[in-house]
């Protein structure tokens, strides 16, 4: 009877629980062997079109492109290079407008259309190294062997050459000295900026940061170069908000441990926002630029670099992203952290914690299938997991109990009244005018006696005194030499000196 009553009890408890959260569990398949990020993990293109997925395969090996619909997987491709970022826009104007997908893999970007490969944007080739160049042009010349090669290229941290073994320069050399050198970069971060109107359905620009700290604006048309920028170092996460025809801002994270925004027409970093700690995640809500760090905390910061808030999470931060419940016009930020929860915040308010089975490594909210709110998660192992958002369910801060605080309850230990104090009550009461006028006397006279003091300490310079109340003291000492006196000498006395 004790176990019956016990497992009825836990099973009470487990519908209550359930009843209470605000997520249906749609799926979970811990075996679906998906290792992404979320900034890999692309929207939805509309009602009832699949997931794509740029997974980068176990241990990093073997990148392929994923298409999920529903919980399968329908198709897969390989991918040259592990992706870097994966984002959904619109790229015409006119009708029909179907909505394309870009993924960032290595130094292309490759866009599909009805997920069919439709275009290949290649980020255009940086000037080589001259000295490279040169020593490479005498190779072709037979003037140095392969050895003499190896060891110029060792102080130029030539990494390609210096990965071979000694076995096999000379086929490399042999191979590629009729070639001309080239030198690429890679996409390290991507995403999408509105070209000149805000709504939903807009006509979208990519926005490409590279290993050459540039930031780089492509046309949604014809895939021209529309901006550049420079940073002081290399992007790897990206907010914008705005039109490019109108006005816009960027913000770009980088691993230097700044944030940089920039403007509209300008090429170089308007704002700096210095963390004290590496940056794992950037997500803007409204105005308000959330970022995340591996000193397990989150800082709210403005477009100017003033922090507004700061909060402490229980756990390590491993991914971060956006939820955005439109029916509700409600932005809040996701944290997947490492014990194994994901915790949900509007500002510094905690709304909601999710516990999952194994520790999410990236997260993914918006239209999946025909239901608008639904998350995705990938965890750690390779599983899947998708939850959607119960109709029903409103985000609530979490204030505590309703009412006044619990101090206000406490009694206070008020000593019991004297009779020195019942008549100095008396007195105050009755000469209370008289009291505060001569108060009122003696501090004016106490300012004058301090001013008197002040300005004489200043004529007879007594104490040296500070410019501002926060600079420190500063003494300037003058030495020199002049005359200060001359003696004369009789011409007689002159000459009986010399003598």
């Amino acid at each position: 009877m004790a176990a019956a009553s016990s497992s009825d009890s836990d099973s009470g408890r487990a519908e209550s629980s359930e009843a209470s959260s605000k997520w249906l569990d749609a799926h979970y398949d811990p075996m679906a062997n998906i290792h992404t990020f979320s900034s890999c993990l692309g929207e939805s293109l509309g009602p009832g079109t699949p997931l794509v997925v740029g997974d980068l395969g176990p241990s990093g090996q073997h990148p392929r492109l994923k298409v999920l619909k529903g919980p399968t997987v329908l198709t897969e491709s390989p991918l040259p290079a592990l992706p870097a970022a994966a984002a959904t826009f619109l790229m015409e104007q006119h009708e029909p407008r179907t909505p394309a997908l870009a993924l960032a893999s290595g130094p292309c970007v490759y866009v599909y259309k009805n997920l069919k490969p439709y275009f290949k944007f290649t980020l255009p080739q940086l000037p080589p190294n001259p000295l490279e160049q040169d020593l490479w042009n005498q190779v072709k010349e037979d003037r140095i062997d392969p050895l003499t090669l190896k060891e110029m290229l060792e102080v130029l941290c030539v990494c390609r050459f210096l990965q071979l073994e000694l076995s096999e320069m000379e086929a490399f050399v042999s191979q590629h000295k009729s070639k001309s050198i080239k030198r690429q970069t890679v996409i390290t971060t991507m995403t999408t900026l509105k070209k000149n109107l805000a709504d939903e359905d807009a006509v979208s620009c990519l926005v490409l940061g590279t290993e050459n700290k540039e930031l780089l604006v492509l046309d949604p048309e014809a895939f021209t170069i529309l901006a550049k920028m420079s940073l002081p170092s290399v992007p790897v996460f990206l907010e914008v908000s705005g039109q490019f025809d109108v006005e816009f801002r960027l913000a770009a994270a980088c691993r230097n441990g700044n944030i940089y925004i920039l403007r509209r027409d300008s090429k170089r970093p308007k704002y700096c926002i210095e963390l004290s700690a590496q940056p794992v995640g950037l997500v803007r809500v409204h105005k308000v630029l959330v970022v995340g760090s591996n000193q397990d905390t989150l800082h709210g910061f403005t477009h100017k670099g003033k922090k507004l808030w700061t909060v402490q999470m229980p756990a390590a931060i491993l991914t971060m992203n956006l939820l955005e419940q439109r029916s509700r016009s409600l932005q809040a930020v996701m944290a997947g952290l490492a014990n194994g929860e994901v915790h949900i915040y509007h500002d510094k308010a905690l709304l909601n914690v999710i516990r999952t089975p194994d520790v999410v490594t990236s997260l993914c909210f918006g239209r999946y299938g025909r239901e608008d709110n639904t998350l995705i998660m990938t965890t750690r192992g390779g599983g899947l997991i998708i939850k959607i958002l119960k109709r029903t369910a409103v985000f609530v801060e979490a204030r505590g109990e309703a009412g006044p605080p619990p101090a206000q309850a406490m009694k206070l230990n008020v000593p019991r009244k004297t009779r020195l104090y019942v008549d100095q009550t008396l007195r105050e009461r009755e000469a209370g005018t008289a009291m505060h006028r001569t108060f009122q006397t003696d501090l004016y006279l106490l300012r004058l006696r301090a001013a008197r003091a002040y300005v004489q300490a200043l004529e007879s310079s007594l104490n040296p005194v500070s410019v501002t109340a926060r600079e420190p003291l500063k003494l300037h000492a003058v030495v020199s030499f002049q005359v200060c006196r001359a003696i004369r000498l009789p011409q007689g006395q002159e000459g009986r000196g010399q003598g």
